[in-house]
């Protein structure tokens, strides 16, 4: 039988969420076919003893003390052995079904040259919000909102990809289980300067990647996602971020529009402003006071947002 290709590192962030690492690993270990490398970089006590557990994945502890999840996976991708043509990562709050690094692997096995990335199939994606106002023509039009699976549109927004059945193409990649071609992350570094929480850093790396390659989603590559409550901004914190960070990713690129980017966030701002007040939902009330602090402060550090666009 012919060897294969390529070999696999995977680089996981993590800011000391025990049990859903433990969980992670688990899943990783009882893959049928097992990466070269395996790197917890991040922060948190006893994870060293932790990645041990794992005999089988020879797992390492890279300690980062307050770093970014951007700082974490460029680490990572730094000490990444040179024979791993691929490096992968993944969240530290995912489950893999056991097939999911062999189905990913067997797709580069057999994929062109051009191909840059390819992202594993979430399982259970949240429920659409807000579906009624998404359905609307106009909002297509305004490309506000659009029902194709893993879009980038005019206004910075991204689409989601529920429901993939089989393999597809697609413009970005979310991060939490993901695979590049470590020739494409000598080329294309995350952007660090998504500090704290890094809202849209995995929209801003692979966007820009998909420009010069392939991007595709293996519907064999199956996971879940189980959102830890450690480690997450609270609402005002998101809502600010929600604002700014969208606002610097558009600003990166000349074919995206910031006019219908702000139109798109500030319907964002409206549609929390009708839930929190017909619902008594305050999450949705911080979040919105949270936009509106975004957006007076990027009129107030404009310049920040004044990057060279590609």
């Amino acid at each position: 039988m012919t060897p294969p290709s390529h070999k696999l590192a995977i680089v996981i962030p993590t800011i000391g969420r025990r049990a859903e690492l433990r969980r992670m690993l688990a899943s990783l270990a009882a893959q049928t076919r097992l990466p070269e490398q395996v790197l917890i970089v991040g922060e948190g006590e006893g994870l060293a003893e932790l990645a041990r557990e794992f005999s089988q994945l020879a797992a390492e502890f890279i300690s980062l003390p307050g770093s970014s999840i951007c700082d974490a996976r460029n680490r990572g991708t730094q000490l990444a052995r040179p024979e791993c043509t691929l490096i992968a990562f993944m969240d530290d709050d995912i489950v893999l079904e056991p097939q999911a690094i062999r189905a990913l692997l067997d797709f580069w096995e057999h994929a062109s040259d051009d191909l840059g990335g390819t992202g594993c199939n979430l399982v259970n994606y949240p429920s659409l919000q807000a579906g009624r106002l998404k359905a609307l023509r106009l909002t297509s039009r305004l490309e506000l909102y659009d029902s194709s699976k893993g879009a980038v549109l005019r206004s910075g927004v991204h689409t989601m990809m529920p429901g993939i059945n089989e393999n597809t193409y697609v413009r970005w990649l979310p991060t939490y289980a993901v695979v590049y071609s470590r020739q494409v992350l000598d080329e294309f570094w995350f952007d660090e300067w998504f500090v704290s929480y890094s809202y849209l850093e995995d929209l801003d790396l692979s966007y820009r990647i998909g420009k010069k390659y392939k991007l595709a989603v293996v519907a064999d590559a199956r996971f879940y996602h189980y959102p830890s409550a450690v480690g997450r901004p609270s609402a005002y914190l998101f809502g600010k971020k929600e604002v700014l960070n969208r606002l610097y990713f558009v600003s990166k690129h000349q074919e995206l529009s910031r006019p219908l980017c702000c139109l798109a966030l500030s319907i964002r701002g409206v549609i929390s402003m009708f839930l929190g007040i017909t619902r008594l939902h305050g999450y949705s009330l911080k979040r919105l006071a949270g936009n509106i602090t975004g957006f007076l402060s990027a009129i107030s550090h404009r310049d920040s947002f004044c990057v060279r666009r590609q």
